[in-house]
């Protein structure tokens, strides 16, 4: 293993620094866009059972806003229940901004990983042939099997930067399409509470 590395010049090492942070990110991501975690299946029907029965407290409000990523959307909603549906609705978009933000917390740097590896690679690939071609051009092609071996060491990093940039594009593009699937239940949580809320006051204003 320390051959390889060292075969691949000082590219190599940026290579695999890479590949353990996109690695890290992954598990940590795995781990951070746990749907349970970001949008509790009961937590909207509690709410509401809360709100029929005596209200949410400032200490549940709190809590609630603590609990998980979809109860600070509807804190943010109920703080505001009687300004209004519009200024609800507008407290809840940019509650929601804030936890769309921490959904895509590090996946820029993965698929910068992702883009840039494939060229570190190709840096070092390109640095491997022009020492290649400098030794040919000192001792001559005389030994075919040190040309090769020199080609060979030299397309290792073309190798390994490939190697790190595929499974990291497939795993940005899948937590960026996880993040996508988890906000757009987000928005569909906040809204019942939205229409919940209002439907309610109208029924009771119209009575």
């Amino acid at each position: 293993m320390y051959q390889l590395l060292a075969a691949g010049g000082w590219v190599m090492p940026l290579i695999v620094a890479c590949s353990v942070i996109a690695l890290a990110i992954c598990i940590e991501r795995h781990f951070a866009l746990n749907s349970e975690k970001i949008a509790p299946k009961h937590l909207l029907a509690f709410v509401w059972q809360q709100l029929h029965r005596d209200g949410l407290t400032p200490q549940q409000l709190k809590a609630l806003r603590e609990e998980s990523p979809l109860g600070e959307i509807l804190t943010a909603g109920l703080v505001n229940q009687h300004q209004g549906r519009d200024v609800m609705r507008e407290s809840i978009r940019e509650a929601a901004s804030h936890v769309i933000h921490s959904l895509e917390r590090h996946l820029n740097a993965l698929g910068t990983i992702a883009a840039v590896t494939p060229l570190l690679g190709l840096l070092g690939t390109v640095l491997g042939m022009i020492s290649v071609f400098a030794d040919i051009t000192t001792h001559g092609t005389g030994n075919a099997n040190v040309l090769a071996g020199g080609i060979s060491e030299a397309l290792l990093t073309t190798a390994a930067g490939l190697a790190v940039a595929i499974p990291s594009l497939v795993m940005h593009r899948h937590y960026a399409a996880r993040v996508e699937g988890l906000v757009v239940g987000l928005e569909r949580e906040a809204t019942k509470l939205v229409d919940a809320l209002h439907g309610k006051q109208q029924k009771e204003q119209d009575a």
